[in-house]
């Protein structure tokens, strides 16, 4: 059975590192994966998770106390231990709630780093066994971040690489769009977190987002966004509760 390239059928959420502060927040994502499967019946959820926040930096650091400049193949195993936690403890608690869940580590997720292209993405999608996982359960989580390498290891996708795993992701399962759930529903005129006064943006579109990733908003990644803009795949950015949301296109 494979699974029809319908926005109906698949759609990719990616879960970021500042949503998951803890269990309880684990328990709010998996309440709202339930809620979002009882109000679109049939669709099926691929969620790609973060590290949770601060995980990365304190692996860095560990690595830092044992050898000053880290071997970066090492370095990716290392930190791939942060998504896969992630990803095996949202599916306990999607269990937990009696959903049909499967986790995914980097290289079941399907996603190859393409050392001959130069594009904004540089990872294609093998999605023969995320295909199949989606085809026995509701939801499958994959980790974020990283992306299985031409010689069967695994290479990170630099800071904030969660959204671009979504992207592609979403891309390669012809999904109508991609949803990253961040801390702050979408973008704003302002940071929001240091100005009262940022008005939020409902809508911007993609030139517009890689102008403020130029100007230092971290907000989406500015290769996702490349990669996005050039696979024609619409972002929504919202948070985990509220119905706000930017969307860019």
């Amino acid at each position: 059975m494979l699974i029809h390239d319908t926005d109906a059928a698949v759609a990719v959420i990616k879960i970021g590192g500042s949503v998951l502060t803890g269990m309880p927040a684990y328990r709010r994502v998996a309440a709202f994966v339930a809620e979002r499967l009882r109000d679109r019946a049939g669709e099926k959820l691929v969620l790609v998770v973060s590290a949770e926040e601060g995980t990365t930096d304190a692996l860095l650091e560990a690595a830092r106390q044992l050898v000053e400049t880290p071997d970066p193949a090492t370095l990716d195993l290392l930190w791939s231990t942060g998504e896969i936690r992630s990803a095996a403890l949202l599916t306990l608690c999607l269990h937990a709630m009696g959903i049909r869940a499967a986790a995914l580590n980097v290289h079941q997720a399907g996603l190859v780093e393409d050392e001959r292209d130069r594009g904004p993405g540089r990872a294609r999608l093998r999605a023969l066994r995320l295909r199949a996982a989606l085809a026995a359960v509701d939801v499958v989580v994959a980790p974020g971040f990283l992306a299985r390498s031409a010689g069967d290891g695994m290479v990170s996708l630099g800071r904030g690489g969660s959204d671009l795993t979504a992207v592609l992701l979403a891309a390669g399962l012809g999904a109508a769009r991609c949803e990253l759930l961040k801390d702050v529903p979408g973008y704003f005129s302002a940071d929001p977190h240091r100005d009262p006064d940022a008005r939020h943006l409902p809508a911007i579109d993609f030139c517009e987002a890689l102008a403020m990733a130029d100007a230092g908003c971290d907000l989406v990644q500015r290769r996702a966004l490349e990669a996005a803009r050039a696979s024609g795949v619409p972002l929504v950015i919202r948070a985990l509760e509220g119905t706000s949301a930017t969307v860019v296109g």
